[in-house]
């Protein structure tokens, strides 16, 4: 019989609805029957994209026994970490605070009733290895603790909930701001210690693509001219490209690196890696024009297109690591099958490139196709149809499985790299993209000023929390700079100041993770830090300050100004992770430049088409017919082209001629 999560839209929870586990969702009945039978819970949190999360559930979840003893002696809640992010950050700091270790998934944490976490871990094996005891062994031990030893657990409950607060950010009320560009400098030197010079990246293996910081190291590079951040960045952006990181026949990115080198990935590809990344792609290509970016774009694009969106316009969250029980069964070669497939030209042109001339190196039998060596002008055409060949050949694979459910958070990362992507390449099909996915989000998770986080089947739920506000704040100004529409800036306006009303604290700074009436949990973040996704409180200081130049709205500058505030000390002390709220920063110090076109609609665009994207400016064309502008952007329509330069609150005389434009924004760079 289906236990109590096949009902719900996860498919990560659907997964798990057959196992003898008597699983349940997190809700208030569950931690109600936990404190009416005074049993310990057990809370595994997971993704339904997760390797390691199959096999814990093969080897226990699925397994009759084990499953037993966990009924026995537990309430147990299974949690999506993408639809309940809240949780899987209270739960992760916990295990850290507990065990000194980095957390991951699946998360096994043993709760009071109350919710309070007391043991925890990772992965466990059901039987000993790996230097991890049996799950079942584990189960007795833990549920022995917690009838034997409750005034320990509760002291320690007491002190991890004290460690919990005292993570949150001190306030810095009363201060002024008094910021420099010092913390700027500090975290470039911080990544240049860290770099890899070789292979790209940042430390050793496991390798992250940390495209926060690689977006941070661009814009320093156009805005300082610093050539070590220019180069770190594009370096890695290179080594992804050619390693096995990059999926060389479909397009996108896997979620990391096993080894140092980007040569094999963990496989499952995520949607919130390769928003960003398109979008440094396509900043890559225009700094450099290199081939090599503008093939990352146009294949990341099709893939997203092809394979992510929905019929109804949304994103979808993942594509899973593993195929018919394996990991990267889906993307991986024996020679025998690139020979049957290709030619002997093409196999020839091939081989070196992609490194099928040397030793298998996934699993000691199959090659993970990366660039091992260039290839010639001749050979491109024959490289090009082999990739057309071999990709033809996989499709008839059996697929990893795709998580379809369309997280708000995750869809505005991915329609702010299409819609940057578009506009740098000028592709309509990709604002066209993002624009489906962006009406999505509005009519099916946006109801009379709430936000909703998930969608699955046409069933939008869960509370919103700040990153899917902030993040789609950030996508809207993007929108707006590709395609200016009104709804678009009236839309992001609401969700502004849905964030400074139902996230923001305004007494001392900052934005909290859940809305003031989200359900009370045992601790309520406020999170500066970068994680694989941007921060909240750095993506809402960064955008709010960009709205406010649009809008004039000065509260929306208050607002990023009291975040970065609040956030200094830490920023200061120790800038590494912290790339997001620094972006924020460096606008702060120096607010973009405002590029306003205003005249006939198709004039206008041929002046946006010709005007690039020079660093550190918003471009924003606005042909005659629009009405209801904000103040700052309501120029007086004309019969030609008129282009309005604004720094601050200052705006030069309008120029209606191209040669002059081109002078003035060559003055003011």
């Amino acid at each position: 019989m289906p236990n109590r999560l096949a009902d719900e839209t996860s498919p990560y929870l659907q997964q798990h609805a057959d196992n003898p586990v008597d699983w349940r969702p997190w809700s208030e009945q569950a931690l109600a029957l936990a404190r009416s039978e005074n049993k310990p819970i057990l809370l595994s949190i997971g993704y339904s994209a997760c390797h390691w999360c199959h096999v814990m559930a093969h080897e226990s979840f699925e397994d009759e026994d084990v499953a037993a003893v966990m009924n026995r002696l537990f309430v147990t809640i299974k949690v999506d970490r993408e639809e309940r992010p809240d949780l899987d950050q209270i739960y992760q700091t916990a295990h850290q605070m507990l065990t000194q270790r980095a957390g991951g998934w699946p998360l096994t944490m043993f709760l009071t009733p109350e919710g309070a976490p007391f043991f925890g871990g990772t992965y466990f094996p059901k039987s000993p290895r790996y230097g991890l005891p049996g799950f079942v062994d584990l189960l007795e031990r833990v549920a022995r603790s917690y009838r034997e030893q409750r005034i320990a657990i509760d002291a320690q409950n007491v002190s991890l909930l004290e460690a919990l607060a005292s993570t949150q950010p001190l306030s810095q009320n009363g201060a002024t701001a008094e910021f420099t560009a010092l913390p700027l400098t500090a975290l470039r030197e911080q990544l240049a210690g860290s770099f890899d010079a070789r292979h790209g990246g940042f430390g050793g293996a496991p390798k992250f693509p940390h495209p926060t910081d690689l977006a941070f190291l661009l814009r320093r590079a156009l805005a300082s001219g610093e050539a070590e951040a220019r180069n770190m960045a594009l370096t890695t952006l290179r080594r992804m490209a050619e390693g096995g990181i990059y999926d060389q026949l479909g397009g996108g990115f896997c979620r990391y690196s096993v080894d140092a080198e980007w040569g094999i990935p963990h496989f499952e590809k995520m949607l919130y890696d390769n928003g960003p990344l398109l979008a440094l792609y396509a900043d890559a290509w225009n700094i450099t024009g290199e081939d090599l970016f503008k093939r990352v774009v146009e294949h990341t694009a099709a893939w997203t297109l092809r394979e992510m969106q929905s019929a109804q316009g949304g994103y979808y969250s993942s594509l899973d690591a593993d195929s018919e029980g394996e990991e990267g069964k889906f993307y991986v070669w024996t020679r025998e099958e690139v020979h049957a497939v290709l030619s002997p030209q093409e196999y020839s042109a091939v081989a070196h490139h992609w490194g099928l001339d040397g030793a298998p190196n996934f699993e000691g039998t199959h090659w993970h196709l990366r660039i091992a060596a260039s290839t010639t002008e001749e050979q491109l055409p024959l490289l090009e149809s082999a990739r057309a060949k071999l990709f033809a050949a996989r499709e008839q694979r059996i697929r990893p499985g795709r998580d379809e459910k369309i997280l708000t958070s995750w869809n505005a990362l991915m329609i702010e790299g299409m819609a940057h992507a578009a506009r740098i390449f000028g592709r309509a099909d990709w604002l066209a993209s993002a624009r489906s996915a962006l009406d999505f989000v509005r009519t099916r998770l946006w109801n009379h000023g709430r936000m909703l986080a998930t969608c699955k089947d046409g069933r939008a739920h869960l509370d919103a929390y700040l990153d899917d506000h902030s993040l789609l704040l950030s996508a809207l100004l993007e929108m707006m700079q590709a395609e200016y529409r009104g709804e678009d800036m009236e839309f992001a306006r609401e969700l502004a100041d849905a964030l400074l009303l139902h996230f923001e604290d305004p007494v001392h700074g900052g934005f909290f993770f859940t809305r003031h009436d989200h359900e009370t949990l045992i601790h309520r973040p406020k999170p500066g830090h970068d994680n694989a996704t941007p921060s909240g409180n750095g993506v809402a200081a960064w955008a709010l300050q960009r709205l406010a130049l649009l809008s004039g709205e000065a509260r929306y500058a208050a607002a990023a100004e009291r975040t970065l505030l609040l956030f200094q000390p830490q920023f200061e002390r120790h800038p590494s992770g912290f790339a997001s709220l620094l972006s924020a920063l460096e606008e702060w110090l120096v607010p973009p430049r405002l590029v306003v076109l205003r005249g006939p609609s198709g004039e206008v665009s041929d002046w946006r088409a010709r005007l690039g994207q020079p660093p550190g400016t918003l471009i924003l064309a606005l042909p005659n017919c629009l009405t209801g502008l904000p103040a700052a952007l309501d120029k007086p329509a004309s019969d030609a082209v008129n282009a309005w330069v604004c720094s601050g609150v200052t705006c030069l005389a309008p120029v209606a001629l191209w040669p002059d434009l081109e002078r003035v924004l060559m003055e003011t760079a």
